[in-house]
């Protein structure tokens, strides 16, 4: 295979999100059905119409030491944190990139964000309104840069290969995984810490996408509030957390013997052209991204048993992501396994492509896909067009190469899909 078109692997995965504070409780909660989702108990939470979202289970301050987590955006302690234990997953320390272990000119980091350090802007701009200008913390920059995440990791790994932030709203942690492929697959980097993080759990945020109508109001059964596919859904649960991956080109990983979960196959990427907000409804752009993951690829649809679906548990763009497939694939749609596990963590917006990558390459390496939860009256529409695993986990084939798709889609109409397959 030519340095231009390297495969590439899954070595490392990392999560910290509103089941577990990394990905191995992450992942048993998924397969068990469990949901994050619960009662906003901060003061302001009192006068909002949204009184609901999946917050995180482990608190950054439980894993970073206090001095250094002041430095960081909430978003950016979460991508840290799930940096840290993807890269130690893949046999990585620290100092590798010191050490001769790994080649800091060949090592690269990017890790998307929707919104950035949205909590730091405003509460120091609480701060200059209340305290005055002194007390502004002289942090802030560096910690309210959409890129601070991505440089944070990329300084803690040694990263010289390059370090970028793609911000696609929703999309963002999904785009930020294909373009680290691509940075591998065409011999920028042999290997790149990958993956997206969010933290917007704050009074404006909840406000505005409340006022939107783009979220649940059912304060009265949090856990039952995301139920993509259910004739009742009346809007996605906010979540935050964030989700990483070590990706290698598969020379490199074998030179060194490490253990892989999964092949990276590739990216689609597309936009709806439609509007700022709405998704297109017959699904024609999500269809055209995964066709062009098909024509770049060597992926077989006869392969795809599985599907870890944006399905935001909103009443348009949940039909329109399954009309996409259905258009697509046709009856091969019929064998693959939809799995909605924003049901459990919540949409964690520009974290959400990182989180369900992990949840992705390790339903391939379990060869088990997670439930969609809270589906108690499926919508027509949702079974005419494809095979969605309610209530609980269901076992994948246990022979041969199979394959699974991780779709993410964004404000602005942005499309991506990415393809993994087992080894």
């Amino acid at each position: 295979m030519s340095s231009t078109n390297r495969t590439v692997v899954v070595t490392g995965i990392g999560a910290t999100t509103p089941l577990g504070g990394d990905a191995t409780s992450t992942w048993e909660g998924l397969v068990a059905g469990k949901s994050g989702v619960r009662p906003l108990e901060q003061d302001w939470a009192a006068d909002q119409a949204v009184r609901i979202a999946a917050q995180i289970a482990v608190e950054p301050l439980e894993v970073i030491p206090r001095p250094q987590a002041r430095k960081l955006d909430r978003s950016a302690q979460f991508a840290l944190i799930a940096a840290k234990e993807a890269w130690a997953d893949a046999g990585y320390t620290e100092t590798s990139t010191d050490d001769g272990t790994v080649d800091a000119d060949r090592v690269g980091a990017v890790i998307a964000s929707g919104i950035g350090g949205v909590t730091t802007l405003l509460d120091q701009y609480d701060v200059l309104k209340d305290k005055g200008v002194r007390r502004v913390s002289p942090h802030t920059v560096p910690m309210l840069m959409p890129n601070g995440p991505s440089a944070n990791v990329g300084l803690y790994v040694g990263a010289r290969a390059g370090v970028h932030t793609p911000v696609s709203a929703c999309a963002s942690g999904a785009e930020a995984i294909g373009y680290a492929i691509e940075m591998i697959r065409t011999g920028r980097a042999d290997v790149v810490v990958a993956g997206g993080t969010e933290a917007a759990i704050h009074p404006l945020p909840i406000a505005a996408f409340g006022n939107m109508m783009a979220m649940s109001k059912n304060n009265e059964n949090p856990q039952a509030a995301s139920r993509p596919y259910d004739t009742a859904r009346d809007g996605f649960v906010l979540g935050e957390g964030a989700g990483v991956v070590v990706l290698e080109s598969a020379e490199h990983a074998a030179a060194r013997g490490a253990r892989v979960y999964a092949e990276a196959v590739g990216q689609g990427i597309s936009a709806d052209g439609h509007d700022i907000v709405q998704p297109e409804p017959e699904g024609r752009g999500i269809a055209a991204a995964l066709e062009h993951l098909l024509e770049r690829t060597d992926l077989d649809p006869a392969e795809i048993v599985h599907v870890n679906a944006h399905a935001t548990s909103t009443p348009a763009g949940d039909i329109a992501e399954l009309k996409a497939l259905r258009k697509v694939f046709g009856d091969d749609t019929d064998h693959m396994a939809v799995s909605g596990t924003k049901s459990m963590t919540g949409h964690l917006l520009g974290g959400a492509g990182g989180v369900e990558t992990v949840a992705t390459v390790l339903a391939l390496y379990h060869r088990v896909a997670p439930p969609t939860i809270n589906v108690d009256d499926l919508d027509p529409e949702a079974e005419a067009n494809a095979d969605v695993v309610r209530g609980e986990a269901r076992k994948l084939p246990v022979e041969g190469r199979i394959a699974a798709l991780n779709d993410s889609f964004g404000f602005g109409g942005h499309n991506v899909v990415l393809a993994f397959r087992t080894i």
